[in-house]
Order: structure tokens, then sequence, then C-alpha cells
């Protein structure tokens, strides 16, 4: 055989670590990162999530102590989600200014006005029934869950949040929410939809980290996960209506929306790496199937490298500690 086949080796940019550092297409570092938190009112210890392991329910009284630490380690952003002990049919406690939702804005604001705080924009931890937004009979009513999703960004904002981040899935909720905040003057506060949410399987361990008790399912608020063009849709309504950055929900399983949505839209693009997929890495981890440290970087990289520009991850603390 000729010392010249074949004449194209890719291999000869693998031949060191440098050469592959220096060649790799896709990185992403703390700044691409947002941590989500579980936060219990009413309670005084951290609360073991056992379907999640490493990821513990904040106190209240502890989160500014929380907040720092995240600070200190280099986290730029955190979406809060409340634990709450107010719950009715209708999730009122969201829209009450000195509700769960505004204290969690208030507190994370106050004691680190640099980090980034998104507030997670919805009902399911605050109503009785676990769904997200106002039931009538066995449906979710989405008009009247608008007007509800309207005041409960505003009290958000009202209290620090920098992003709302709605989440409850309902048709048109992003042009409610940005006009109940121009209305409220707070025309500079960001909107980062959850434009793309699937009723997915994956969302298991949330429900025993949110503490919420569902009756029934979401499948008639949230997408099918075996439609891909339906997704595009959704994504580009929520910019229509006003979002400055869109999201796919989950990530992982995922990929091929990712990219879609990146091709079809120019704004910012966030995901969800949720925590089924955080589950499966840890017990696949623990059952000593796969490296825990080699797996979550993958994973985040390979959203980063299909498109999205912010990634949501139960990792973004271990990934801090550790300098990526």
């Amino acid at each position: 055989m000729s010392s010249q086949f074949p004449a194209v080796r890719p291999r000869r940019l693998r031949q060191s670590s440098t050469l592959r550092t220096m060649f790799q297409e896709t990185e992403f570092d703390l700044n691409d990162l947002v941590l989500p938190i579980f936060v219990e009112e009413g309670v005084s210890d951290f609360g073991v999530i056992t379907s999640m392991p490493g990821v513990l329910r904040i106190p209240e009284s502890k989160l500014a102590g929380e907040i720092e630490r995240y600070a200190r380690a280099g986290i730029r952003a955190v979406m809060t989600f409340g634990i709450s002990h107010h719950k009715d049919e209708i999730g009122a406690d969201t829209w009450n200014e000195n509700g769960l939702v505004a204290r969690m804005a208030r507190i994370c604001k106050d004691t680190a006005p640099e980090l980034v705080v998104m507030s997670d924009t919805c009902f399911c931890e605050y109503t009785s029934h676990g769904h997200c937004g106002v039931l009538h009979g066995h449906t979710v009513d989405n008009d009247a869950t608008l007007a509800n999703i309207g005041k409960q960004a505003v009290v958000a904002a009202r209290a620090g949040a920098d992003v709302i981040a709605p989440s409850a899935a309902m048709d048109g909720q992003v042009q409610a929410i940005r006009r109940a905040l121009d209305e409220a003057g707070h025309s500079d506060t960001s909107i980062v939809a959850y434009s793309t949410k699937f009723a997915s399987s994956l969302y298991g361990p949330f429900r025993e980290a949110g503490g919420t008790t569902l009756e029934g399912d979401r499948k008639t608020y949230q997408m099918n996960p075996m439609n891909r063009r339906e997704a595009v849709r959704e994504s580009l309504l929520d910019e229509a209506e006003g979002a400055d950055c869109l999201m796919v929900k989950p990530a992982g399983a995922y990929l091929d929306v990712i990219r879609d949505i990146r091709e079809a839209s120019r704004l910012p693009l966030a995901a969800y790496q949720v925590s089924g997929e955080y589950a499966m890495i840890k017990f696949g981890a623990a059952a000593g199937a796969i490296d825990e440290h080699r797996v979550s970087r993958e994973t985040v990289g390979a959203i980063k490298r299909a498109g999205a520009d912010l990634i949501l991850t139960y990792f973004a603390m271990d990934f801090a500690r550790d300098g990526i």
C-alpha cells in the first residue's frame, strides 16, 4: 500500500491533549449555566431529595447563606422554585407581595445583587391539585390562568427578579406577561420562555423536589414528545409574543429540537437538563456503570453543541467547584 494513502488523516489533530484542546469546537463555562434551586418555607433544616442525589431543598431561612456560597463559587444565575405550605385551588400565594415567590427573589437579590435571578413563573407548586393553572373540572382554563400569571410575574419583578420564566405552557402566556410587566413599569424585565416544553416522563424527580401532588397529567397543555414541527411552531409563537429568550425542556432527548429552533430563530436559546436526566447520571454513576464527571460534562457539552446558549443544570455547582 502506498505511503501516500490515505492522504487525509483527521487523526493528525488528535495526537496530543494540547492539539485536541486547540481544535475542540464546543466549550462551555459558568457564563453558560443556570442553577435551579428549590426553596421551602416553614422549615428549619435542609430536605433530602432521594431521587436527586446531591440536591437539597433549601430552608428559606438559610437561602441567603446558600446564595452567598453560589456567588463565591462563580455561579452567574439561579432559577428559583418554591415549595409552598400555602396552597389553594388557584395558587394565589404566587401574587402575594409577601408570598414565597416574592420573598425568594428579594432574598437572592439582596444577598448577591450581581447574581441573575430567574423566577420560574407557574402554579404547580402552589396549587392543591398540582396543575399549572386554574382548574375547571378536569381541564386547565387557559385564559383564567393568563390573568393570574401576569400578576405573579409583576410580583416577582417588583421583588427584584431579573428574569421571568413562564413554564405553565398556556397559550398566550408570554404576551400576557409582557403586557402585565409593561403596564406595571417593568418594561426592562426579561422573559425567558419555556417555549418548547414537552409532556415528558423525565420530570419524575422534580415532583418530589417541588412537593407537587399532581392529579392526572399535563398532556393537554404540554407538548407531545413525538412532535418536532410543532416544537418549532411553539417557540416561534413565543418569539412573536415578545419573549427575549426561548427554551427547550427537557434537553438531552431533544437535541434535534434544540438544533431546529437554533436554525429557525435568532433569539438566545436555553435548554433545561431536567431532574430525570440528572438522576440517571447520578444513579448510573453510583452503580459503577458510568463516570459521573465525564458523562455530566459530555451531556452538557452536547446540549451546547446542539445550539443552546444557556443550560439549566443541577450539575452547575459541581462544575463550579471543579473549575468545569
